[in-house]
């Protein structure tokens, strides 16, 4: 059963009890991401991040691994665009401990000057290693092409620039700003009790003020836009992606299986022609990145310069074709079990149940049954994937970011349109 309390203050409390689990895990959820930022704060909420596991008014660095460590447990964080969280799973009986420890981080981390500059290297270090993994740095890219001029284009990191020139007192500044009761969540699940949760919360953070939730954010538009960064690499490195839905629209189902279908396993499209048919790739997927007022579908693969041009070609063709053909009646239920077997299958681990449960809250402001989302998913039929295909796939809206050996590629006679 998920239930939530609200503090005086504005923080959100929902926890889910599993009576079965051996473990509980907590996140601190903070409604804070890169998109929260100004154009020269790029990468202050990681900063942030980064810091409160430094060491606090009543525990060391090494105080705090040394702890989650002598109980078997895990500790942990990350920052996206739009939020921030920070997470223990630990054996149940061991949750007032979590909760005491990711309390002190949150409220009284102490952002020495010294541990600050050691650890703005380690971010440095961060950026430079995602630069040198194009695999991972072209989805960057990608966002910040297809959001431009948008903060949900902000690269989460923070750029080398604005990660040294922050200083000190802007990420106290910060956190105080934006760490306040309105934009805190806090999430539980596993074999543990609401009301002794909610008892601890209130005691660490009774003090913490409500502060003002965001409104009026600017609404990200869509373009059409092609961006090649030519580095000396072995493979070509291609995302290619149109515009999607927010994380709460009504169609939401309609597109996780149209993702489904295109690049979501082994069995779907992309995977099949690319890599099995063709053998042109070792890695291609699609995926959704999707937030609370914008999204996209983007697809990736890795292949040779030389056939570039040719896997770009099969992208859009299966583009095109998920918006003109009906999907049979057998992709389309295969898809369906798939999503439905991924989700109950996560819902054996408490790491996975708390963070559904900090995702509804966020995204849809209350708590989605199981059995809610399976019928969610049950119920799209072919012509409704067919429907939401043709709206989304636009020639007006396709974006492409390549990364390697452009000359070798021959990108001249690129033709990016949906027939080809």
């Amino acid at each position: 059963m998920v239930l939530k309390s609200t503090l005086g203050n504005g923080i959100r409390i929902v926890t889910e009890k599993i009576p079965t689990a051996h473990s509980a895990t907590i996140g601190f959820w903070v409604e804070n991401g890169s998109r929260h930022e100004k154009a020269a704060q790029q990468g202050i909420s990681h900063f942030v991040e980064h810091m409160l596991f430094k060491g606090t008014t009543r525990r060391t660095a090494l105080d705090i691994a040394k702890e989650i460590d002598s109980v078997g447990g895990v500790l942990n964080g990350f920052t996206s665009r739009e939020y921030s969280c920070y997470y223990a799973k630990v054996m149940a009986r061991k949750l007032p401990m979590a909760i005491d420890l990711l309390s002190d981080i949150v409220l009284n981390s102490i952002f020495d000057t010294e541990e600050l500059e050691k650890e703005r290297k380690v971010i440095l270090q961060e950026i430079l290693m995602l630069e040198d993994t194009p695999d991972d740095r072209i989805h960057d890219l990608f966002s910040q092409m297809i959001w431009k001029d948008h903060p949900l284009g902000y690269p989460v990191l923070g750029t080398r620039e604005t990660v040294g020139q922050l200083g000190r007192e802007a990420l106290l500044s910060f956190l105080a700003e934006r760490y306040c009761g309105g934009n805190i969540l806090i999430c539980a699940a596993g074999n543990l009790e609401h009301a002794q949760v909610v008892d601890a919360i209130a005691a660490a953070f009774s003090a913490v003020p409500p502060g003002q939730r965001e409104s009026n954010r600017p609404v990200a538009s869509y373009r059409r836009g092609v961006n090649i960064d030519d580095k000396d690499l072995e493979q070509m490195h291609i995302c290619l992606g149109t515009r999607a839905l927010p994380q709460n629209d009504p169609q939401r189902y309609e597109i996780y299986l149209l993702n489904t279908i295109l690049g979501g396993s082994m069995s779907s499209r992309l995977f099949q022609k690319i890599r099995e048919e063709k053998g042109l790739a070792y890695s291609v997927y699609s995926y959704l990145n999707c937030h609370s007022d914008a999204g996209a579908l983007v697809v990736y693969c890795g292949t040779s310069p030389g056939e570039t041009l040719k896997v770009i070609r099969l992208m859009l063709d299966e583009l095109q074709r998920l918006r003109c053909e009906i999907v049979s009646g057998d992709e389309l239920q295969a898809a369906q079990e798939q999503l439905k077997g991924n989700l109950l299958l996560s819902l054996e681990s408490t790491d996975n149940c708390m963070t559904r449960i900090a995702k509804n809250e966020i995204y849809l402001g209350r708590q989605q049954e199981i059995s809610e989302v399976l019928e969610g998913i049950g119920r799209v039929d072919a012509e409704s994937v067919a429907r939401i295909a043709e709206s989304m796939v636009q020639d007006s809206c396709l974006n492409l970011q390549v990364i390697g050996r452009a000359e070798e590629a021959d990108l001249q006679t690129l033709d990016l349109t949906l027939e080809g």
